[in-house]
């Protein structure tokens, strides 16, 4: 395929509407199907900007929190595609634990929130939430999905027609009847499933058609439908941000940014003595791994003690080979992807008391899935390490959660590139 080629299959998919601006002019019939074109007009040409200039997703809010205990239900959706309510308690065999000679409670508790705020489809519609409501899970949750302990809340533009109006004159060539809906109110629906939703792996959004209509906040696990839902079982990290792609990013590291660890410790960490042993960096989505390349990750000691500082070398190490179990290559072969490498010393230089081990990872050269580069800065040192249990941590202070509001913290700006930086000291004992 030559360059000219590969260009023009590229917009192929662009599904931009044709755009007809009404041309006025003096003693021109006008009818409703005119003014509504040209509402058409405005209205995809703003959709147009959205979706192919900035983008899609989560603007701000929209977080999905617990009901209040005594918050009433209100209706799940506003559409005609209103997800059916289930049937009634009294209805629903499985109202009635089984085994059991009363159940726990009478009526079902699973409830959450979603507050207001504003979103951007990938059709380019604006979701406005201007107020929160109390979703019932079980109710908003179609019939056939109910086997599962685990569900997705997400919302879906929607629009209605409204205010009922008495036409002043009938059009007898118009198969409309004397009263019509005078406005279109814009709301949305709010959707919840029990399927995980498909991946959004899209590396544009300008040109092709869009098949993620909703916009995912949230995963919700273990769901006992006769319990409150608990702020620890919401996960809102199934957000997209609002943006034309989704940033690759660092989600996480195997040791303890800024804090000290004794030699044996680091040299364990370092992989200095254990092929097992090593450096470890998270990511959100596929890497290439053909970016894993020398220079990328560079460890540099600074020495420390009681008697002249300050001096430092360069310390050797390799890439171990990558973890292929969740590796995929791209529909014309081009590569394989893996979501964290190993990194281990490969020279015998030994660390002393007071050292600071500087580690370096150059995120600009390392590209993701859509060949862009990985957005590393370590802001504020926040990154969290990969092992869960490990209690030890450096103390941060402020800032729990990074600026969005959803946790945990990764690196990134949004701007893409730059440079991960992070170290930690050695001791003694």
């Amino acid at each position: 395929m030559t360059e000219t080629e590969t260009s023009r299959s590229g917009t192929e998919g662009f599904d931009a509407p044709p755009l007809r601006r009404l041309r006025y002019f003096h003693g021109q019939m006008l009818g409703a199907r005119d003014f509504q074109r040209e509402q058409d007009y405005h209205r995809e040409k703003l959709k147009l900007r959205l979706r192919a200039l900035l983008g899609y997703g989560v603007v701000c809010g929209l977080y999905v929190e617990p009901a209040p205990r005594d918050e009433d239900d209100c209706p799940p959706d506003t559409g005609e595609e209103t997800p059916s309510a289930g049937p009634s308690d009294a209805e629903t065999p499985s109202a009635q634990p089984s085994g059991a000679e009363t159940p726990r409670h009478t009526r079902r508790r699973a409830k959450v929130t979603i507050s207001p705020g504003l979103g951007v489809d990938c059709d380019g519609n604006e979701v406005v939430v201007r107020g929160g409501c109390a979703i019932d899970l079980w109710k908003a949750l179609p019939p056939h999905e109910r086997d599962t302990d685990t569900v997705w809340v997400g919302i879906e533009y929607a629009e209605r027609p409204v205010e009922p109006t008495r036409a002043v004159y009938n059009d007898a060539c118009a198969d409309t009847s004397d009263c019509e809906f005078g406005w279109t109110e814009e709301c949305y629906t709010v959707r919840v499933t029990g399927c995980e939703p498909p991946a959004d792996e899209r590396c544009d959004t300008c040109c092709s058609s869009c098949e993620h209509k909703v916009l995912w906040l949230a995963r919700i696990d273990c769901v006992d439908w006769y319990e409150p839902v608990r702020r620890h079982q919401i996960h809102m990290n199934v957000r997209r941000p609002f943006g034309r792609h989704v940033p690759t990013v660092i989600t996480g590291i195997n040791w303890i940014h800024g804090y000290t660890y004794t030699i044996d410790e680091a040299k364990a960490l370092l992989g200095t003595q254990d092929e097992d042993g090593g450096l470890v960096v998270r990511f959100s989505s596929g890497v290439r791994t053909d970016t894993l390349r020398p220079g990328v990750v560079e460890i540099q000691v600074i020495e420390g003690g009681s008697g002249r500082n300050a001096s430092t070398w360069y310390m050797g190490g390799r890439f171990a080979e990558p973890d292929l179990s969740s590796n995929s290559e791209t529909d014309d072969g081009c590569g394989e992807f893996t979501e964290e490498f190993r990194y281990r010393q490969t020279t015998r230089e030994s660390l002393q008391d007071g050292d600071r081990v500087l580690i370096t990872v150059r995120a600009a050269f390392l590209l993701d899935r859509c060949c862009r580069p990985v957005d590393g800065t370590h802001v504020g040192g926040r990154v969290p390490t990969i092992d869960d249990h490990n209690t030890r941590s450096a103390a941060h202070g402020g800032c729990d959660l990074p600026p969005s509001g959803i946790g945990p913290w990764t690196s990134g700006t949004g701007a893409g590139g730059d440079v991960f930086e992070s170290w930690f000291f050695v001791k003694e004992r």
